[in-house]
């Protein structure tokens, strides 16, 4: 595992933790902020989650485990995909944390990722990890 090149990204929602938990554990709603990705998970700690769709003209089907869940606090789960080119083995695998912080009638949100090979990686992961996180933010604030 690299501990060295951790992506991070965070924002700020304008709606309480209830609901955006919500939107963090509900394939619906995943879809629409998620770059269209179908999520399918029981979202309980030990149990796989997977994700397919398409990427950049690429079918995916990723996948991992559930690592933990605190509703309205932490998800988190491991990653794996094919597309990355390397072997499935848990070396490869990224573990993503998603924590929240209620504070009045917002919610920070903080996402981290893990195992990121170098620099590069990490800043493309910030990239990606950014710009789902500010669609979640339009898709929960757009949906009070």
């Amino acid at each position: 595992m690299n501990s060295t090149h951790i992506a991070r990204s965070s924002i700020s929602i304008d709606a309480s933790a209830q609901k955006v938990w919500r939107a963090l554990v509900t394939p619906d709603a995943i879809k629409q902020y998620m770059f269209g990705t179908t999520v399918v998970s029981d979202w309980k700690e030990g149990t796989p989650i997977t994700w397919k769709g398409e990427w950049k003209g690429k079918s995916y089907e990723d996948k991992g485990t559930i690592v933990r869940v605190a509703p309205e606090r932490t998800l988190a789960y491991t990653h794996f995909s094919p597309l990355a080119g390397l072997p499935d083995k848990p070396d490869n695998y990224h573990t993503v944390t998603i924590d929240l912080t209620a504070d009045a009638n917002r919610t920070r949100v903080a996402l981290s990722q893990d195992n990121n090979p170098t620099a590069e990686a990490r800043e493309h992961s910030e990239k990606n990890w950014g710009q789902m996180l500010a669609g979640l933010k339009k898709y929960v604030e757009g949906s009070r």
